[in-house]
């Protein structure tokens, strides 16, 4: 380097140059590191940086509709379903009842006075919101009582129900035909009801006490036949200890049968509701202590109450009163709501499966 040049370095240096950096002040530099610190870091290859939290104020909302919906099913649940009416609704909308786990207090309330026609056989009474066939026969829990186990009482139960079906329900047994599959159930060391059973179902004059309606509803096709294939039903078992340690079931249950006359199929065919209440009283016995079968069970007792079934006699048969069943009771004759299941089946009315002093049903 030449002296002229080292000069002009020298000067330059003590002037400073245009576009030289220059030290920042204090000032400057707490400026510049507020800024650095305020600034995101830059995310790493294996670093999880969590979402922020956002606001769900909808979602949350939504949420508090959906929980305030269910505690309101939950605490009135027939008033909501009959809000959305359906066939289960039964007519006019309103709920179904509740399943029968006791007797009830009282009848059930009155309905509005329309005809039952083939479309809808129910319509004007309170079987149109009741169960079909045997879904309306409530079975309770089962538990240990007597020589049974929680387990065999619920065989017991299950069985006690099929009975119930197969003489209430079974299209064979309502067409007139041998009721084959109850008495499958029954014990064949019975003698008393093998003897009822035997004169029942072969005498063609049956007597009231070897009328095959005391357990068994029959209908005489060239008579009567069902309006459409559904049956009606509301009832219960029970069941507690009884004698011998046994298992004594307890079925009480109305039947209702909507029936037209076989040749009349048209629009204004006349339909009549037949409706049958039976208890039954089974025992399931300890077959140490009484001569049984597996799988079979005795008859304690059997009662029938009958509305529409006839009342000149007994003839094996349910006799609907067609072209007379809008008769009115008059102020004399002894009356009875067939529905009104708040009370015990009264054997001195009347109104068991056969007589010539039937009391009068005020609704049917």
């Amino acid at each position: 380097m030449s002296d002229e040049e080292w000069e002009r370095f020298l000067r330059e240096s003590m002037a400073g140059a245009d576009g030289a950096p220059e030290e920042p002040s204090a000032r400057a530099r707490e400026v510049q590191r507020r800024l650095r610190n305020s600034q995101e870091r830059p995310e790493g290859r294996r670093t999880y940086a969590p979402a922020r939290p956002r606001r769900r104020t909808g979602r949350y909302v939504a949420g508090l509709v959906v929980a305030v919906a269910l505690l309101v099913v939950g605490i009135f649940p027939q008033q909501v379903l009959g809000l959305f009416g359906g066939e289960d609704s039964g007519q006019d909308g309103a709920p179904p009842p509740a399943a029968e786990s006791e007797r009830p207090r009282e009848a059930p309330g009155s309905e509005p006075g329309l005809r039952p026609t083939l479309a809808e056989p129910f319509r004007g009474s309170p079987a149109a919101r009741w169960a079909d066939g045997a879904a309306g026969i409530t079975v309770p829990p089962a538990k240990a009582t007597g020589w049974m186990d929680a387990a065999q009482v619920k065989r017991a139960l299950r069985q006690s129900r099929d009975f119930m079906a197969d003489a209430g329900l079974d299209p064979r047994v309502l067409r007139g035909e041998r009721p084959t599959e109850a008495i499958a159930l029954l014990n064949p060391h019975q003698k008393d009801v093998q003897r009822y059973l035997r004169t029942a179902l072969s005498s063609k004059a049956p007597t009231p006490g070897t009328d095959p309606l005391l357990l068994f509803s029959r209908f005489r096709p060239e008579q009567a036949r069902l309006a459409g294939d559904v049956v009606r039903t509301r009832g219960r078992l029970t069941y507690r200890e009884g004698r011998r340690g046994a298992l004594e079931v307890t079925a009480d249950v109305t039947f209702v049968y909507p029936v037209t006359a076989p040749g009349d199929s048209g629009r204004d065919a006349e339909v009549v509701r037949t409706i049958v209440r039976r208890e039954v009283v089974m025992s399931w016995d300890d077959p140490d202590k009484v001569i049984t079968e597996p799988g079979t069970m005795s008859l304690v007792s059997y009662t029938l109450d009958m509305t529409n079934g006839g009342c000149s006699g007994p003839t094996g048969y349910f006799v609907p009163p067609f072209d007379r069943a809008d008769e009115r009771p008059t102020d004399e004759a002894r009356t009875l709501d067939p529905y009104d299941r708040s009370k015990p089946i009264d054997t001195d009315d009347g109104t068991t499966a056969a007589g010539e002093d039937c009391a009068t049903a005020t609704r049917s």
